[in-house]
């Protein structure tokens, strides 16, 4: 069922007021200064402007100065609309807006707001009547990044300034209390902190390097994955990690996806050009094609643990979550129309059982990612096919009774998708897990099977992750538990703490034991005081300690802190590894 995104039209409207105030200030500050777009955004709002002059955090308070004497005035917010040929000439010497008014059709209806007498802009609207309606709002100016033109990386760099704007004072510190807490919890700080990953200027921007402890986390993901989908009918593949652009030309990627890919070569000097795989799909459906399919073959579901390249742009990179080199569970499955709604609801169900296994479920959201049919250029297909895709999704969501919001003009260049997002600790929204119904591309493989009347037709294919991107999943499961892993996904998960060095003996006995069973544990032999090694391994994150000294030695017990402030002693080892073998096989979160 399609859910309605909520917005709070009367807060949107007072943020998109502030923008032209901030931009007011800035421009009685900054008489050079040449403004472009200023939007409200889901907690406040921002101006991009083209200025010489940095604006550093020292000038800040001279620009909110500015706005809270231009909202005492009570100055109002006055509509006009006036002619292309008009606009053109109000804003003749401001390039910016000049481009945005020569974007729009002949004829249509330009409108400006002027704020006071002395500030206009280019705006749609709507806005308050006047600044009188924002005396009790609360904002504050919390950053100056720098921002291409049209997000295009060709054009010139802005200075974008963000302004945080709430109803009141109790509502904007109530907001930078909680943007405390998710600095805390910033898997870009805390997972170098904790020694999980790091990243090498001389290597690259989105090329992380995964330390043991996160690549050991990693590679337990990636095990229970396979496992997971093994169990459910899936065969593994593995498909290199590059092709000559022929095959990419036959799928359309080549044509569609250019810009995203790693090309190596030049197509004007070299016979050959290869680029590195963005994805896995054309590659699995060499094995569907190795010999002829009937329709007794299907569904046949290969799935795979893929290496992909992507050129993001240097804009994007962001720890973790938005890289250039990535590992994903894919996954293709080729299937006949009347199996299409089944199979569709398994991959789907596989994904909620792995979010719900991490405890990320309660924190996704399902986005129906659509084609813009104004927008022909960016798909394949024509639009009976999209039609055809687009129904059959629709029906499937609503059947599952599946809540989810359309994002027109998202979908892949060949089929609609299912995008499960989750946001970082920020609020900032990403697709971690996605299931995509593909009518177009079989075709254009020659991908075919025998049906029961002997007549041979193409199979719908399925494009789905199970987890989605390895890394992006760790960067979630870092800020989802501030670092703390749940037992079966800690790196380490016992570390053994003698007292003395009396007690080492005792304590190597201990972590022997807990290595024959698969636990993975180290013991602290340092010549360090107990308390000392507490608090750090505290810091680490370890989930269960064992504290072992003279009575424990003499007792053939053991004493364990826990991470959640629990505390025991006199226990038998047998009890404890009993315990931690129940907790990590029902991956208790």
């Amino acid at each position: 069922m399609e859910k309605k995104i909520e917005i709070d039209e009367k807060l949107n409207m007072m943020r998109h007021s502030l923008a032209h105030v901030l931009a007011k200030a800035i421009v009685s500050l900054y008489p050079e200064a040449k403004l472009t777009i200023g939007p409200a955004i889901e907690d406040g709002c921002y101006y991009d402007i083209d200025l010489a002059e940095p604006i550093t955090p020292e000038k800040f308070a001279a620009i909110e100065k500015k706005m809270d004497e231009i909202i005492r005035k009570g100055e109002e917010f006055k509509r006009e609309v006036v002619s292309k040929a008009r606009a053109l000439e109000m804003f003749k010497n401001n390039e910016y807006k000049k481009e945005l008014i020569e974007e729009l059709p002949q004829g249509e209806e330009i409108s400006l707001y002027y704020l006071g007498d002395d500030f206009v802009d280019l705006c749609r609207g709507p806005h308050v009547e006047s600044t009188r309606s924002l005396q009790n709002a609360a904002y504050k100016i919390h950053a100056v990044n720098g921002a291409y033109w049209r997000g295009n990386e060709k054009n010139k760099m802005l200075q974008r300034v963000y302004l945080y704007a709430f109803k009141d004072k109790k509502a904007l510190n109530a907001y930078v209390a909680m943007l405390e807490e998710a600095r805390k919890r910033d898997h870009n700080k805390l997972g170098r902190e904790l020694g999980l990953f790091t990243t090498v200027d001389y290597i690259g921007q989105g090329l992380p390097i995964l330390l043991p402890k996160g690549a050991k986390i990693i590679q337990l993901l990636q095990r229970f994955v396979e496992d997971e989908e093994a169990k459910r009918g899936w065969q593994i593949t593995k498909t290199p990690f590059m092709a000559k652009s022929d095959l990419y030309k036959i799928s359309g990627h080549w044509d569609h996806y250019k810009e995203g890919m790693f090309v190596l070569g030049d197509e004007k000097k070299d016979k050959e050009v290869f680029a590195l795989r963005p994805m896995t799909c054309p590659f699995q459906y060499q094995a569907y094609l190795n010999k002829a399919r009937s329709y007794k073959d299907l569904p046949l579901r290969y799935n795979e643990t893929s290496t992909l390249f992507r050129n993001e742009s240097s804009g994007e990179m962001h720890g973790l979550i938005r890289v250039r080199q990535f590992t994903i569970s894919e996954g293709h499955l080729m299937c006949t129309p009347e199996q299409l709604e089944s199979e569709f609801k398994n991959c789907l169900e596989l994904a909620i059982y792995m979010l719900k296994t991490l405890g990320l479920y309660e924190d996704a959201s399902y986005r129906f990612s659509q084609w813009d049919e104004n927008d022909r250029a960016k798909y394949i297909g024509t639009k009976e096919q999209w039609d055809e895709a687009q129904n059959s999704m629709k029906k499937i969501l609503d059947h599952l009774d599946i809540p989810y919001v359309v994002g027109v003009g998202e979908a892949a260049f060949y089929g609609p998708k299912l995008d499960i997002q989750i946001k970082n600790v920020f609020g900032k929204e990403d697709t971690l897990i996605t299931i995509q119904i593909d009518q177009m591309l079989a075709p254009l493989f020659g991908m075919d099977y025998t049906d029961k009347d002997g007549s041979k037709k193409s199979p719908v294919i399925i494009h789905r992750t199970s987890i989605g991107c390895y890394e992006r999943t760790l960067a979630y499961l870092i800020e989802k538990y501030a670092g703390a892993f749940p037992l079966w996904l800690a790196p380490e998960q016992v570390r053994v703490l003698p007292i003395t060095d009396r007690n080492l003996e005792y304590g190597k006995s201990l972590l022997n034991e807990l290595e024959k069973y698969g636990i993975r544990a180290s013991l602290d032999d340092r010549n360090e005081k107990i308390g000392y090694k507490i608090r750090e391994a505290h810091n680490e994150k370890i989930p269960y300690l064992i504290i072992v000294g003279d009575e424990e030695g003499a007792n053939g017990t053991i004493s364990i802190r826990g991470r959640g402030n629990e505390n025991a002693s006199g226990l038998k080892m047998k009890d404890f590894v009993e315990r931690l073998l129940e907790e990590i096989s029902t991956k208790k979160i």
